[in-house]
């Protein structure tokens, strides 16, 4: 064994990058899954895909940098950054020669006897032909602009993640120019995927890809040329955004001039068609600094997750998951007219999307419209286009009452959504703040103040979720409502931590990072630690989305061997062993993967029979506890809380149907019902147990 790195051994760690993959490589499962209808099937090809494009984008593209700057590894796994990157060619070249014969030898021969078809350029009839050629001179050719590679027309600088050809030449052009290479680059406002008409098609739903029409007719662009060759290639780069926030002045004017920057960052992943000769591959790499190493040739579209265009085209509903209808209760007081006086009544506690997110909606758009409420104050982290929960805060403020926004400009990949919000809420007049400098707000919160006999009442909403109404159909997440007057001063203190200046301040019940969630989360596993020493029956359950931090994973092996009974239910990147000899054999890992993207996080100390639960916005990451502020609520109403134990571990802790089992070697496992068990869900459970 390696000596101890900080006090912990590297092969009681599983490197992160390795863990995220395996995670990819289970939602490539449900893709290969035929209990899970076809188009969905199709819908987890493409988010495979699409986790892949992040995870070059942002964990490759890093690993890159440190490499080419000789920095040693910082991770508790002890791989050098030089192994790791060698191991993540293998493995991310094995999943996508997984991802694309899935397509090629399953799928799409899947979809053509469902009379779903995609029509290849080689077995076009004549009317198809013509059509298509008709289409190319009407629809594409205005729009491209192919350049031709001389000393006066350097390469290109291309975009990120954008369709582009290599078109190989012979012959001369107008100018009697000798040229043999030119870029084509496709417009992305171009539909990558186009139906046929049903006339000249096999059927209603038939497709073809913009890149078999644009290969097809190519030569169009270069009259009294040859084309000898043109190859489709996909670039992914370097997606971080560096801003420096203690050197600048205004956030927002930076984050606007580094956007512009995002689709230039470093060549990290070339993709290309099987067919490209070896010679065009290496001028493609010598051009973007790449190896070959980095070249990834597919049969197929560069990007597959433009076939999530496909799930919009199709009205097949056989072919999809059945519809549910989300159950619109409201609390225990179903005769109580609006979200106040439902609130006063009792703690509400909403498991989206099998409850509805509609009564988040109508919280905030009730306190836009109620002449007694005079302020509202949320963070913002991701809400979506054309939010109507954003158009109730602008509403709110138009009126007149404070409105205070807490938006958090660098929520990755959203920064533009989020600039336009901000712009939208500041033309309204509302107070818009980007959080704290150096730590991101990641905390889900809405504070209401309202004017009642007596004095200000104070209305909180607290969430595991973002304010997206989208996501709150696709994401399972738990939300708390309560007017509870400790929990609303709690809030109340935080928001004058992330607008002002000052201390952080004691709070009743509120757990935040990066002040107390830390060390709390310690303390009460060394309190489980002392309860299983005593001879007291000690137990942790704790459902996230990532496990990375090593304090905390070290304090698990303590409690494991302690005798602590730990559950844990991770969605994805998990950096624990369980089940190891002598480290965590009272810990047993397991992954849920559905219909819904697993969200919420929720942990359980049973504390000697006085249970504490927290559902909470933050992962058990060092970014979460150190580099973020996040909140952990507590679910104080007893039924509330068996509630929440019961939906959100018990239920996931029985699935044998959709759930993963990880093993001491770091590797994945998925359950099978055995001959005497019943087939059981916990998300199907869910959807029958909430849903309508």
């Amino acid at each position: 064994m390696n000596a101890p790195i900080n006090g912990y051994y590297p092969e009681h760690f599983i490197n992160r990058e390795l863990s995220l993959l395996a995670f990819n490589e289970r939602v490539l499962d449900l893709a290969q899954d035929d209990k899970v209808p076809l188009l969905e099937r199709l819908r987890y090809l493409c988010i495979s895909s699409a986790n892949l494009d992040e995870f070059f984008e942002v964990r490759v593209g890093r690993l890159k940098q440190q490499v080419a700057l000789n920095l040693q590894a910082n991770a508790a796994n002890g791989l050098s950054n030089q192994a790791l990157a060698k191991a993540l060619v293998a493995n991310t070249h094995d999943l996508v020669r997984r991802q694309y014969g899935l397509l090629n030898e399953v799928l799409i021969p899947a979809l053509k006897r469902e009379d779903i078809h995609f029509l290849r350029r080689t077995k076009w009839n004549d009317a198809q032909r013509a059509w298509l050629a008709d289409y190319f001179e009407r629809e594409l050719l205005p729009l491209l602009n192919p350049l031709g590679l001389d000393p006066a027309h350097p390469f290109p600088n291309v975009l990120n993640k954008s369709l582009n050809f290599l078109v190989e030449l012979c012959g001369t052009d107008a100018f009697g120019r000798e040229l043999d290479t030119a870029i084509v680059q496709a417009p992305r406002i171009l539909p990558r995927i186009i139906r046929m008409p049903e006339a000249i098609a096999p059927s209603k739903d038939s497709f073809v890809f913009l890149s078999s029409i644009l290969h097809a007719f190519i030569d169009r662009l270069f009259p009294s040329m040859t084309v000898k060759g043109c190859h489709q290639f996909r670039l992914t780069r370097n997606s971080e955004m560096y801003v420096d926030e203690e050197e600048v002045d205004d956030l927002l004017k930076a984050m606007k001039g580094e956007l512009s920057h995002r689709n230039y960052g470093q060549a990290v992943r070339l993709e290309v068609a099987d067919r490209c000769p070896v010679d065009s591959v290496l001028f493609l790499c010598e051009q973007f600094g790449l190896s070959q190493a980095d070249v990834y040739q597919v049969n197929g579209p560069v990007n597959l997750n433009r076939l999530m265009t496909v799930l919009d085209l199709v009205e097949r509903p056989d072919l999809r998951f059945p519809p549910f209808r989300q159950n619109q209760v409201l609390g225990e007081c179903k005769d109580r007219p609006d979200s106040f006086s439902q609130m006063r009544c009792g703690d509400i506690l909403l498991h989206q999307p099998y409850q509805s997110f509609q009564p988040v909606l109508d919280f905030v758009d009730q306190a836009a419209r109620d002449p007694d409420v005079l302020a509202i104050k949320i963070t913002l982290y991701r809400t979506g286009r054309d939010s109507a929960l954003v158009e109730s805060l602008a509403r709110a403020a138009r009126a007149g009452k404070e409105v205070i926004a807490v938006v958090e400009l660098r929520a990755r990949f959203d920064e533009a959504a989020n600039i336009d919000l901000t712009n939208r809420l500041q033309q309204a007049n509302a107070h818009v703040v980007y959080g704290v400098v150096g730590y991101k707000t990641h905390a889900k919160a809405c504070l209401v103040v309202r004017r009642e006999k007596g004095g200000l009442v104070r209305y909180v909403h607290l969430s595991t979720g973002n304010y997206h109404a989208g996501t709150a159909r696709a994401y399972t997440d738990f939300a708390l409502l309560t007017c509870n007057p400790a929990i609303t001063e709690d809030v109340h203190r935080i928001f004058h931590l992330l607008t002002g200046l000052g201390r952080m301040p004691a709070l009743n019940h509120l757990l935040v990072a990066p002040f107390t969630l830390h060390q709390a989360m310690l303390d009460k596993i060394e309190r489980e630690i002392e309860h299983a020493k005593a001879g007291t029956v000690a137990h942790i359950m704790a459902k996230m989305n990532a496990l990375i931090e090593p304090q905390i994973i070290e304090a698990l092996y303590r409690a494991s061997n302690a005798g602590v009974q730990i559950d844990l239910i991770v969605r994805g990147v998990c950096c624990l062993r369980p089940n190891l000899a002598g480290v965590s054999e009272n810990i047993r890992v397991r992954s849920v993967m559905g219909r819904f993207l697993e969200h919420p996080r929720v942990y359980y100390f049973l504390n000697a029979g006085a249970e504490e639960m927290y559902c909470a916005s933050a992962d058990w990451m060092p970014r979460n506890f150190f580099r973020r502020v996040e909140l952990a609520f507590p679910i104080l109403d007893p039924s509330l809380r068996e509630r929440v134990k019961r939906e959100a571990f018990e239920w996931y802790l029985t699935d044998n149907s959709q759930a993963w089992v990880l093993d001491a070697e770091g590797q994945y496992t998925r359950l099978q019902p055995s001959s005497d068990q019943k087939n059981f869900s916990a998300q199907t459970h869910l959807l029958c147990t909430l849903s309508q």
